[in-house]
């Protein structure tokens, strides 16, 4: 029995160790490439693209969970050859930091993120979200209505969904076994499901290739970001059936994009009734598409943000 135990706990230290070594092994390898903004109970990570000076409202970016905002980094390449493009790690992710990882819900990342954007002189924007952040992004329009020039929200989620959020994300929330569950195996254990883990996400369509390292995918194995993503897909059922009754309230435009068979958003459960609810909605659902439509229809994803921007503009007349 003694010698069982010496062997868990030589075996646990070990596991620790190979965290931290990894850990540092894969910050050396993706180092931050923008400015750090605190704001109140965070330090955001910003990446700025395009002209400052750029005729029309900036565009924000934001990506969803298990993720960094270099997942929304090749569409704002896109959008940033005639718009200045904010990009933002959501606290807790990617380079950005967050004090208490509690503070995982929208309307929390919501006030920290225009703080950000408050900073950076960013009035008014059109916000393009993703995923786990489309629930942000309605958020932000609804708690801070003066912010929101637009919103294109891709594959969002909306609504409350049958089940939860997966074992595994409710056992790292879990105080204690979490902490130490994601210091000793998630790294390990993730580093092996990576590659499968993305294809799904992907499926049907193809994973670009080199995605998992050009995306810094490997960022979320990191203790503390684990920690932080387990925790936002832990609470957000709740936070969207808290503001999913207030939808009827955004008066800005919203373009929803989505797939048909997403596997991950059911487009059915989420953007369907939020195109039917919200008065100034768009919807496009893409045939034969999975969840990540900013890869499957990157030009049409690009032209629906500069439609929306272009309406923002006021015709010039010329003198006569």
């Amino acid at each position: 029995m003694l010698t069982a135990i010496i062997a868990l706990a030589a075996a646990g230290l070990a596991l620790a160790l190979a965290t931290q070594i990894g850990t540092l092994l894969i910050q050396r390898a993706f180092r931050p490439q923008g400015r750090m903004i605190d704001v109140a109970g965070a330090r955001l990570h910003v990446v700025e693209l395009g002209p400052h000076d750029a005729v029309g409202p900036p565009v924000v970016m934001l990506h969803g969970a298990s993720s960094n905002l270099r997942a929304m980094q090749p569409l704002g390449d896109r959008v940033a050859k005639a718009r200045r493009v904010v990009l933002i790690d959501r606290p807790g992710h990617g380079w950005s930091t967050r004090e208490r990882v509690a503070d995982s819900t929208p309307a929390i990342q919501a006030r920290m993120i225009v703080e950000a954007l408050t900073r950076l002189g960013v009035e008014r924007a059109i916000v393009v979200a993703h995923s786990w952040a489309g629930a942000l992004a309605l958020r932000i329009a609804l708690d801070h209505p003066d912010r929101v020039a637009g919103l294109v929200l891709l594959a969002p989620v909306a609504y409350p969904w049958r089940g939860g959020a997966g074992r595994y994300n409710d056992v790292i929330s879990t105080p204690l076994i979490g902490p130490l569950l994601a210091h000793t195996i998630t790294l390990p254990l993730g580093l092996l499901v990576a590659n499968s883990a993305t294809r799904g996400v992907f499926a049907p369509q193809p994973v670009p290739a080199d995605f998992v390292r050009d995306s810094e995918s490997l960022l979320l194995l990191r203790p503390r970001e684990f920690i932080a993503n387990a925790r936002d897909l832990v609470t957000l059922k709740a936070a969207v059936i808290e503001q999913a009754p207030r939808y009827a309230e955004i008066r800005a435009p919203l373009s929803i994009i989505s797939g048909d068979i997403d596997k991950t958003v059911s487009t059915g459960i989420h953007s369907r009734p939020l195109a039917a609810t919200a008065p100034n909605a768009k919807l496009i659902v893409l045939p034969g598409t999975g969840h990540m439509v900013q890869y499957v229809a990157p030009d049409l994803v690009a032209s629906e943000i500069e439609t929306m921007a272009d309406l923002m503009v006021p015709d010039v007349v010329t003198a006569q």
